[in-house]
């Protein structure tokens, strides 16, 4: 009735200010109100349709028609703060971080009481390192609900990002009264106290919580590490010893104890407290694991025989047999001692138990790799794949290995099928894969497939120097885009200046588009720093262009050099013989 009243009250004083003007009769001027209400009803109606309509479409998936539908609500209603949170929310997935934080700000703006959008808001700001406006919002925020603890512990930490030290040690103290002495406010203020170099109050913040948990090792333990890592042993041991007498088998303490020893220098005692604990029955396999590591890593810091480790591989195989992680970590050792064979018989433990879990078969594959084993590389890699189709780096082993053997549409297959089922994440392995195709691919015949195989590669990575120097030397091969091949080709010579098969083939890209002095040069520097693996292809290359610059009696001693050197091109015999291109 009130509604009605007022808008009864608007109506007839405009309508006093119509007739005193000589304007509009009465019945137009109350027909026009009418509209203009029922318009803003339908416009209500129909913010309420599509807004519902853009929530169903996201909980769909359906996120372009979500979107869509959202902006078209926020034309209808620009301080709708739902809308505007929303908005914000798909900017912020986009990665489009300004807008999203554009959008929250407007969104606390129409609805500033709404503790959700002032925490999106909080969240992104940090983000975005915007750090007194994370004050700002946890400080409001923290004053309009006192009853949610953890807004003053954000706030300290804001405090604490912003520089404001003692305010984020206020805060932690206020929160300290409403929930009581904890670890977690009590480390906080320890490594305030810290970066403010009040070392005393520091440490007086884990006595207190010592002093409330007497009989908890973990604390004590805790102090001692502090001081340790504060350069003070004295009081770090003295520490340990107290947590001694309540537990000396703690696993944290232990692995104290060996921090205190290798901080002190004593590596031998180091040693002993960790063959003592490995062998012990009461610490767990993961403290074990992660204790036997670190013996690992003591022994070869000073320079030990590792096979003295052994013996508690072999204690710790009876205690635990059936942990795979024993034969990892087992296999791992055995390598750094140079049983290969050894090291493969616990990887391939590890991988029959975890089939799933690609650490076995890399670590069998770094194996055969190391002793050029194609086929042991071809068996493990296709067990591999039975089980993680979806690991490309098993379907590069596996089609370089039968590369390697010449099995070229085996290979093709294989890097196909690669890219068909793996799950490809990074660019520049992708690239790798189409590299390898059109290398395949071109030995196989199949040019022009080749040549789209590296453009794709290209696209991906333009700076892969193995596909830069391959096409183009297939494309000086082919007599075609030379100018094109001799850009790509001058890539790889700036990245690498002294890499031969780069010079090789920038060189030859010369050579074909008539520059035979400039060809020489580069061919003379590929002969230079490949003495120590002299090619065929390359004493080929100098005897031609050596022939081409009028040094013919020098381009037939390199074309019989080339021969020596065996898989050299069809052609070479008819030169030799003819002493003429």
């Amino acid at each position: 009735m009130a509604h009605i009243t007022a808008l009864y009250r608007k109506s007839v004083s405009l309508l006093l200010l119509f007739l005193l003007a000589g304007m509009v009769p009465l019945m137009a001027l109350i027909q026009q109100d009418a509209e203009a209400l029922s318009l803003k009803e339908e416009d209500r109606r129909k913010f309420d349709y599509f807004f519902y309509q853009a929530l169903n479409a996201k909980t769909q998936g359906k996120y372009d028609e979500a979107m869509d539908l959202l902006q078209y609500c926020h034309t209808l209603d620009s301080t709708n703060a739902n809308v505007l949170v929303e908005l914000g929310t798909f900017y912020n997935v986009l990665q489009d971080k300004d807008k999203a934080l554009t959008y929250f700000r407007k969104a606390v703006r129409y609805d500033a009481s709404n503790y959700y959008y002032n925490m999106m808001l909080a969240g992104l700001s940090k983000e975005l390192g915007l750090k007194q406006e994370v004050v700002d919002i946890y400080s409001a925020l923290a004053e309009e609900h006192p009853g949610k603890p953890e807004l003053q512990f954000e706030l300290a930490n804001a405090y604490a990002d912003n520089g404001e030290l003692q305010k984020a040690i206020d805060a932690l103290n206020k929160l300290e009264k409403s929930t009581g002495i904890s670890e977690i406010i009590t480390l906080n203020k320890y490594r305030l106290y810290s970066l403010m170099n009040k070392k005393e109050k520091a440490f007086d913040e884990i006595q207190q919580i010592i002093d409330k948990n007497p009989a908890d090792p973990r604390y004590l333990i805790l102090m001692g590490d502090l001081y340790l890592e504060d350069n003070q042993p004295v009081k770090a041991l003295d520490y340990y010893e107290k947590a001694q007498l309540i537990d000396q088998q703690y696993p944290a303490l232990i692995l104290s104890m060996v921090n205190y020893y290798e901080k002190t220098n004593n590596k031998t005692a180091a040693q002993t407290e960790l063959q003592k604990a490995i062998t012990s029955s009461s610490l767990d396999v993961e403290t074990k694991l992660q204790l036997l590591t670190r013996y690992l890593g003591i022994l070869q810091q000073s320079q030990q025989d590792l096979k003295q480790a052994n013996l508690l591989f072999e204690t710790l195989f009876v205690q635990y047999p059936s942990n795979s992680q024993l034969n990892m970590i087992y296999g791992n050792a055995l390598v750094l001692q140079g049983d290969k064979a050894g090291a493969m018989k616990q990887f391939e433990i590890y991988a029959k138990e975890n089939p799933t879990d690609p650490a076995g078969y890399d670590q069998m594959i770094r194996l055969a790799l190391a002793e050029e084993d194609l086929k042991k590389i071809q068996e493990i890699t296709t067990e591999a794949l039975k089980h993680l189709p979806q690991e490309p780096q098993f379907y590069f082993y596996l089609g370089a290995a039968h590369y390697q053997q010449g099995n070229y549409e085996k290979a093709l297959h294989v890097f196909e099928e690669g890219l068909k089922n793996a799950i490809i994440s990074n660019p520049l392995l992708e690239s790798d894969f189409h590299g390898q195709i059109g290398d395949l691919n071109y030995f196989l015949g199949n040019k022009e497939a080749a040549f789209l195989s590296y453009e794709k590669s290209l696209k991906l990575n333009p700076q892969n120097l193995s596909v830069l120097n391959n096409y183009s030397y297939y494309l000086s091969l082919e007599k075609k885009d030379l100018d094109k091949a001799e850009q790509m080709s001058g890539i790889t010579i700036k990245a690498e200046p002294m890499n031969p098969t780069f010079l090789d083939t920038y060189g030859w890209v010369l050579y074909e588009q008539g520059s035979y002095f400039m060809a020489k040069i580069y061919i003379e520097k590929a002969i230079e720093y490949g003495k120590e693996n002299p090619s065929a292809e390359v004493f080929e290359h100098y005897g031609d262009v050596l022939y081409q610059t009028g040094d013919k009696e020098k381009a037939l001693e390199y074309w019989k050099k080339a021969k020596e050197l065996g898989n050299a091109s069809s052609k070479l015999d008819k030169k030799i013989e003819a002493g003429t291109l």
